[in-house]
């Protein structure tokens, strides 16, 4: 490492170390990584992939067979009837966006089980911006069941569902939070009790930074609905832009109808030659999450050998590809962004700093030198600069590079006189 990098030895020594603390974790992650590409790789052949599939279309795009073709894979692969595939999906919010005021009616109730929602989902729902085309200013209600000790609350969340129920509404990933984000036990666990409850109610998950962490997904174990973004995990780095949604068809439908136009819905929508990268990206996505998932195994056991929180600990059970680590003052916060930015393979000259960041309620430190813009699925580290002043990092297209990476953040960090 030292012909390229000028890295601390006790840096070094700490990484050493890190990594056989970590071998039994990327053991078990290359099992789970084989098996989701297993899964990939044989829709892909019941299907019959073709070159015929990459063929753009435009105008209208009446009869796009790779765009067909792509939906149905994507139903395989995630155990659900239909999926609306498409780069038309500007990012996550956007296709969770699509899929709630696809499937929600004025009058219909929406309740979010996993406490208060990811920051960029408030104004979509209502929570703030009133008046700006909100689910809220349609007539939806929402209402939440608070985590208890950052776990889910079963027995509260049963209380809550009721007749005036539709949705009830799972965020998988933890957002800005402290919490664990949720295994498929736990999910499956919300489906049996609310179906129990009201056999109707509409079970949606953001599956954003869950997608191929494990070897089911939320629609397998029976959830209705399922929405993500594809510069996360299930583009695997390679799609440039664009969404999913996956579930029951007949919900699948409504979120097409939402997407395009009543009565036209997935018939319609020009591929551009976009076909390729989106089948490509969902055949490389099991590889790609599982080097995310060693990234975070590895910066975990790294930075809790310098003395800092790290969430989930390095030999704990994952449910995405997102690492939290606590570095106590905001100092330390930008200095491990900047670190993590100065090995970036694209815009390592540059040096985040906070800022108002669009749909944040807190000034922002994000390091994100990615070859898409804004991809998570690739290294990336933000934080908000409220306390208790944790960093939150997911990706890491390749081990090796997010690794050096981390080592560059601790660099960082100890030349400020920050590492402790």
């Amino acid at each position: 490492m030292t012909p390229f990098f000028n890295i601390d030895e006790r840096i070094e020594k700490a990484s050493n170390e890190a990594l056989k603390k970590c071998s039994k974790q990327f053991e078990k992650i290359e099992r789970i990584t084989e098996y989701n590409q297993l899964k990939v790789q044989s829709a892909f052949i019941e299907y019959g992939i073709s070159e015929s599939h990459f063929a753009p279309s435009t105008g209208y795009g009446y009869g796009d067979r790779g765009r067909e073709v792509l939906d149905k894979v994507w139903a395989r692969v995630f155990g659900a009837e239909d999926a609306l595939v498409r780069h038309n999906f500007t990012c996550g919010t956007h296709t969770l966006a699509t899929a709630l005021f696809g499937v929600l009616r004025p009058g219909d109730k929406m309740l979010c089980v996993t406490g208060t929602p990811y920051d960029t989902i408030h104004n979509v729902i209502g929570i703030s911006g009133s008046g700006m085309g909100s689910l809220k200013d349609f007539g939806v209600e929402y209402a939440e069941v608070p985590l208890k000790d950052e776990r889910l609350d079963y027995e509260a969340i049963e209380n809550a569902i009721d007749d005036t129920v539709t949705m009830v509404y799972i965020q998988r990933s933890r957002g800005y939070e402290l919490r664990p984000s949720l295994l498929i036990d736990e999910i499956e666990k919300v489906v049996k009790i609310a179906k129990a409850k009201k056999p109707d109610v509409i079970v949606m998950v953001d599956n954003c930074y869950g997608e191929f962490v494990q070897t089911k997904e939320p629609t397998e174990v029976g959830a209705d609905l399922i929405a993500g973004s594809l510069i996360k995990n299930a583009g695997g780095g390679i799609a440039q832009t664009g969404g999913y949604i996956a579930g029951r068809s007949d919900l699948v439908e409504k979120c097409a109808y939402r997407l395009t136009t009543p009565g036209l819905g997935k018939e319609v929508g020009a591929t551009l030659g976009l076909n390729r990268e989106l089948f490509m990206g969902l055949f490389h996505a099991p590889h790609a999450v599982g080097e995310a998932l060693k990234s975070a195994v590895y910066i975990s056991a790294l930075f809790n050998s310098f003395g800092y929180d790290t969430t989930p600990a390095y030999d704990a059970e994952r449910g995405d590809i997102v690492q939290s680590l606590g570095l106590e003052n905001p100092d330390s916060l930008v200095a491990f962004c900047q670190g993590v930015q100065s090995g970036s393979p694209i815009d390592s000259f540059l040096s985040p700093e906070p800022w108002d960041m669009p749909g944040y309620d807190s000034k922002v430190v994000m390091a994100a030198g990615a070859f898409t813009l804004g991809s998570t699925i690739e290294l990336s580290a933000d934080a908000p600069i409220r306390e208790p002043y944790y960093a939150w990092i997911q990706g890491g297209l390749n081990f090796h590079s997010a690794k050096i990476c981390a080592m560059l953040a601790a660099q960082k960090m100890l030349e400020r006189g920050l590492l402790k």
